[in-house]
């Protein structure tokens, strides 16, 4: 196995489950430390003490928090999201905005920061953890999908930035993940499309998917971990779908 990743420092936000979990794993066996950074303190621990990493308590929608963190790293993942489902009418502002703090305040905000050290030494890896729904759109998920694509212009415009100085930026577009969060949007979707639950992986989750399957987080992981390393010092101001073919069509 490689250790290619030696010496370098990692944050992963959301690091205490689904991909965020993964891509700690995956960076700290190629040799990182990681950080592993989430509101849930038992289950970052336990995901710190599984990889020898640290861990940062932070819930990162709270934006003064945020602000106020030192990010000294190499390597930054934003990961940490949240989904909500609801028709446009009904979606409720305050959730709104909260989803938009979460999945594009706070990443601005940690880039910023991380983003001096990174130029200073000359070399830096973001990872922003985007969607399918980066590059489209689905119905009744209207703060997640302005998340994502915000997230998307945010990133192209890191790279172009800081492409001379070594960094690189890109984002990792996954379809249904096997995780908690696309756990919970069963019921939901089930809910708003008047279904069954156990209909919504086939009828709803994967219907424009040519591969009929919810991702890995390890698959996840792994192209996060391809992002990092020193193949990929050519790769900035990309969008990599693992949507198993849904924009294709």
């Amino acid at each position: 196995m490689t250790m290619e990743l030696t010496g370098r420092r990692a944050l992963i936000t959301g690091g205490a489950s689904g991909i965020g979990r993964a891509c700690a794993q995956a960076l700290a066996r190629a040799g990182a430390d990681v950080i592993v950074a989430d509101r849930d303190e038992s289950a970052a621990r336990a995901v710190g003490a599984e990889v020898g990493g640290e861990v940062m308590v932070v819930d990162l929608s709270d934006l003064e928090s945020v602000a106020s963190l030192a990010v000294d790293v190499d390597i930054l993942v934003n990961n940490a999201g949240t989904q909500t489902i609801a028709p446009v009418e009904e979606f409720d502002p305050a959730t709104f905005r909260r989803m938009i703090d979460l999945m594009v305040t706070a990443p601005f905000l940690l880039t910023r920061a991380a983003l001096p050290q990174m130029y200073e030494r000359g070399w830096g890896r973001i990872v922003n953890i985007s969607s399918v729904h980066g590059v489209r759109a689905s119905a009744y998920k209207v703060a997640y999908v302005t998340a994502k694509h915000a997230l998307e212009g945010m990133s192209k415009v890191v790279a172009l930035e800081g492409g001379a100085r070594g960094v690189t930026s890109n984002c990792v577009n996954p379809g249904y993940v096997r995780t908690p969060l696309v756990e919970k949007q069963i019921a939901d979707q089930a809910r708003v499309h008047g279904i069954a639950p156990s209909e919504v992986v086939e009828r709803i989750m994967l219907t424009e998917s040519a591969i009929k399957r919810l991702l890995e987080p390890d698959e996840v992981a792994a192209l996060v971990l391809w992002l990092c390393g020193a193949s990929a010092g050519m790769v900035t101001g990309t969008s990599h779908l693992m949507d198993g073919g849904w924009s294709a069509r």
